[in-house]
């Protein structure tokens, strides 16, 4: 059979290297993602290839009975498996099951009241990338046991050692396993994992079902979005997938029998205990089942395939370096080497194929690269998920071909109802759908077959949009069950276009099995950066059999106000902080870039030593503002009535609520905006947020009790990449979970939006904003906020300090009132910008992500928080961190004079840089020690 790599290999040269197993394994397809063209398609992971059960589950048997041989069992039991979202999630809680010892716990995109976020990151490449981690139990995260991650791929490393990183700055430990069906690093990632275990402190071992790599030629993703474009058209909606009308469907509906208060999957934690309550019950589910469907299983049934054995890497260490290292080390993966690479392309392969040879007509089932099917490579193979079985082919089940097809995350619980299904004795494939959008074609070497495309069904928290599922239709299946959770169970999923109708369309029978959503016990709120003081409180209050979050003290202090706290008129703004000014938190930035990047300190646990500008900055300053004060200022009236125009309520006016620090000034103008032209005297507060930790909830309590929420606006100084807009959008739906107050909207008004980040904004255009140039000596003499656990406790506000002994240097009120003296000038306009933008498509384009991703690969920094885009970040790097670049436009002169001078005085180089969309960009030093001046962090010359 023909190699299901093979479309892709030959329109593109990409070629698949290493393991002899690795074809039969892997198909390659192409996907609609701006970040990469190709899309490994993995046989047995039960995701975009329906499999059988038994084999995706053994896939995951395997390994983690390989993680329990290499951590032993008593270290097995301290662990905690963590899986990825969304593919990974059943492979995650298979491979806790070969551990056998240890609770699990998936990422989700599904926010769920009354449940904190113990955590989030980023995945990249992916189509939908943010993850959030909400268990059950507070504490599972906080142990010192080993983390095992588990993926269906290692790649690049990047979204592994993005979780690693988040959590090992909340949650240290001393070890980490990586586990992944296969391992695709390419050479130049090699080494990343040792070097990132190296620099964290803490060992990291890494187990995979088999390794290679995937050799990409120059223009790959251009040539993969134009051969998606060109044959895209035969998939739009209607045509190809699925009939233009679809009919109301006969559903048989079947609400299983779930045991009590088990998680319908593991986004919340599962237990080894709640593994036997499941294995239990899924005889009696399969049971009912059978009878939706109305057809017998085999007269004898399937006797359940001996469990996978560890591999010999696993049962004598092989491979395993002292100081942790990867299970295959860099020689013996086979056919990395270049000299020693083995091409697996499709004419180098000929006739390998997963499917056993069965034919992709019509009515057979197309794209199933390995389908499973008796004497098919995946079951047969060494080391694989069937290993134990007899090498000779079984007779396939009497009967009707079932498709158990599980929904997006939930994975598990169809697949273990799919194995239950297969040890009854019935012909069962598994698989499910996903938010993924991929190219289908009808050729036997391409792995995506045919695709059917419906809206989502779920309400979910990002919005509406296309979901799918693949190598269903025309695959020959007599019935199909889908599962869903109650919560998926909507109008959508019974619409005359939903998936329901499209499966209906193809399939002649049709159940769905709904098992029911898993809404967690309310318990004691802890906060997901809980010190061990928070969580000895929780526990006291968990031992009082507490049902809901305890109530918090009423009695939170009033905003601090100039003069005694800040430089600005009490009027102009209220600070919900409370004052840190005589505590000592200013550190070396050199020293404080070296916690924060080992891991030892969050970035807000200290500050950094003031800025004290020369002379020569100073003026820099005032020139600046001279020149760009109207600019500014026409900013500030743009945003300001865009926000009057779209947030004002009859009875009702906006309550400004900056983001401290670079936030404050541009809520201060906007308030002298709204008071000079049109009378209004808006609140204005400011509050904290914290990257990586949210906004103060104790700030958004006050508001909420003094304020309408829905009258709150958010304001911050610029955007950069994004990541602030990300965080409190997260923050919020976090917060109202918790709280069960709603209206507070997350959107952020902006002085500049060059990310592209925000709906609300002055201007789109990266330029200098003076009050960038400076720190507290611009912003009332108030530092970035603090948060630390021995100075912050449950029921305070964030920290800052007020440095009135920089009185002398201060030009906070001299940057206003220079700004508000050019008002009157720039109204006209002000008011056709208005209108303008009113009637425009302000949707964010989320352009700075994507150029910050680029970058950061570009420049071998694989971290995007490294990345500082735009005049005002870049100005910060200069101010806090330890720069090791900066990246200039060239002819955006007018803008960098004062980054020049800073990065000069640094002894930074700044590049000049054609066709960037920012006028500069700040690199953080990627690997900093002290003296450590390249990215590899091993040059010693001293900054």
């Amino acid at each position: 059979m023909v190699w299901t790599g093979t479309w892709v290999a030959e329109r593109l040269g990409v070629e698949l290297i290493g393991d002899e197993a690795l074809p039969a394994l892997l198909g390659l397809a192409l996907r609609r993602n701006p970040k990469r063209a190709h899309l490994l398609v993995s046989s047995v992971l039960g995701k975009h290839v329906p499999q059988r059960p038994s084999v995706v589950y053994g896939s995951g048997l395997d390994l983690g009975r390989r993680v329990r041989a290499l951590l032993g069992d008593d270290e097995a039991a301290r662990a905690v498996v963590l899986g990825y979202a969304e593919t990974a999630t059943a492979l995650g809680h298979a491979v806790a099951d070969g551990l056998g010892l240890a609770p699990y716990l998936h990422s989700t995109r599904r926010p769920v009241a009354g449940v904190a976020r113990a955590g989030g990151f980023e995945e990249s490449h992916s189509h939908a990338t943010s993850h959030l981690l909400l268990p059950e139990d507070p504490k599972l995260l906080a142990g010192d046991g080993p983390l095992v991650l588990v993926d269906d791929e290692f790649s690049t490393g990047n979204t592994v050692l993005n979780t690693v990183r988040n959590l090992h700055e909340r949650y240290p430990r001393d070890r980490y396993v990586v586990v992944a069906l296969v391992d695709m690093r390419s050479a130049a990632d090699l080494g990343r994992l040792d070097a990132f275990a190296a620099e964290i402190g803490a060992r990291v071992d890494l187990i995979s079902g088999a390794a290679g790599t995937v050799r990409l030629p120059d223009g790959v993703l251009e040539k993969g979005q134009a051969l998606v474009a060109e044959h895209e058209r035969a998939y739009e909606p209607g045509a190809g997938s699925a009939p233009a009308s679809l009919s109301a469907p006969s559903v048989v509906r079947v609400a299983l029998d779930w045991p009590e208060g088990l998680p319908d999957g593991g986004r919340h934690g599962f237990t080894p205990d709640q593994r036997h309550r499941l294995e239990t019950a899924l005889p009696a589910m399969a049971g009912r089942i059978t009878k939706a469907l109305g057809v017998p299983a085999a007269e004898t049934p399937r006797v359940p395939a001996a469990p996978a054995r560890p591999g010999p890497a696993a049962e004598n260490g092989q491979g395993l370096a002292a100081e942790g290292g990867r299970v295959l080390s860099a020689e013996g993966r086979s056919g990395l080497a270049a000299e020693g690479g083995r091409g697996l392309s499709a004419e180098a392969r000929p006739g390998l194929s997963a499917e056993g040879g069965r034919d992709l007509s019509a009515e057979a089932q197309p794209g199933s690269a390995a389908d499973g099917r008796p004497g098919s490579a995946a079951e047969g193979r060494s080391g694989s998920a069937a290993e134990g079985r007899s090498e000779a082919p079984t007779p396939p089940p009497a009967g009707p071909r079932v498709l158990v097809l599980g929904f997006e995350e939930l994975m598990y619980a169809p697949l273990r109802l799919g194995t239950a299904l297969e040890d009854a004795g019935h012909d069962v494939r598994y698989s499910t759908t996903t938010r993924s959008p991929v190219l289908a074609v009808d050729d036997p070497g391409y792995a995506i077959r045919t695709r059917l495309v419906f809206p989502a069904h779920d309400d979910p928290a990002d919005g509406p949009g296309e979901r799918y599922a693949y190598n269903v239709a025309g695959a020959g299946f007599d019935a199909v069950v889908l599962v869903v959770d109650s919560t998926a169970d909507t109008p959508a999923l019974h619409a005359p276009d939903g998936l329901l109708a499209q499966l209906a369309a193809h399939i002649p029978r049709v159940v769905l099995a709904v098992v029911p959503s898993y809404t967690p016990a309310a318990s004691p709120y802890v906060p997901y950066d809980a010190t061990p003081e928070v969580t000895e409180v929780a526990e006291a209050t968990e031992a009082t059999e507490v049902t809901e979050a305890p109530e918090r003290s009423s009695m939170l202090p009033e905003p601090l106000r100039g003069p005694a706290f800040s430089s600005y008129a009490p009027e102009e703004v209220g600070w919900l902080l409370q004052d840190l000014s005589d505590v000592e938190l200013e550190a070396p930035t050199e020293e404080r870039e070296e916690a924060i990047q080992s891991g030892g300190a969050h970035y807000a646990e200290s500050l950094p030593v003031e800025y004290q500008p020369s002379d020569r900055y100073q003026e820099l300053f005032h020139a600046a503002l001279e020149t760009s004060a109207a600019r500014i200022a026409r900013a500030v009236g743009t945003v300001t009535e865009t926000v009057l125009a779209e947030r004002e309520r009859p009875g009702h006016r906006p309550v400004l609520v900056s983001l401290a620090r670079a936030g404050t000034p541009v809520g201060v103008l906007m308030r002298r905006w709204a008071q000079a032209r049109h009378g209004l005297d808006l609140p204005h507060y400011a509050v904290s947020i914290v990257r990586g930790r949210g906004i103060d909830a104790n700030a958004l309590r006050w508001l909420a009790a003094h304020h309408d929420p829905a009258d709150v606006v958010f304001v911050d100084g610029w955007t950069g990449k994004g990541a602030i807009t990300r965080e409190l959008a997260d923050a919020i739906k976090e917060f109202e979970a918790a709280e069960g107050v709603t209206g507070f909207d997350p959107e952020i008004a902006v002085l500049a939006d060059p990310g592209s980040c925000v709906r609300t904004y002055g201007t789109r255009e990266d330029f200098l904003i003076p009050s960038a140039c400076l720190n507290s000596t611009v912003s009332g003499l108030i530092s970035r906020t603090v948060l630390r656990a021995d100075l912050v406790g449950p029921n305070d506000f964030h920290g800052g300090k007020f440095y009135r002994e920089l009185a002398g240097a201060d030009v906070s009120n001299a940057f206003l009132d220079a700004v508000a003296a050019r008002f009157d000038e720039v109204g006209a306009a002000v008011d056709a910008d208005v209108k303008e933008l009113l009637a425009a498509d302000r949707t964010p384009t989320w352009e700075g992500w994507a150029a910050v991703e680029r970058i950061s690969e570009e420049y071998g920094i694989h971290d995007v928080n490294l990345v500082k885009p735009g005049v005002g970040e870049t100005t910060r790097v200069l101010l806090r961190r330890v720069p090791w670049k900066i990246l200039a436009k060239r002819g955006a002169e007018a803008d960098l004079a004062h980054v020049r001078l800073l990065a000069e005085q640094r002894g930074v180089p700044v590049e000049e840089v054609d066709e960037l969309p920012y006028s500069c960009v700040g690199l953080i030093h990627p690997q900093y020690t002290r003296g450590a001046t390249g990215a590899d962090g091993k040059a010693v010359v001293s900054q």
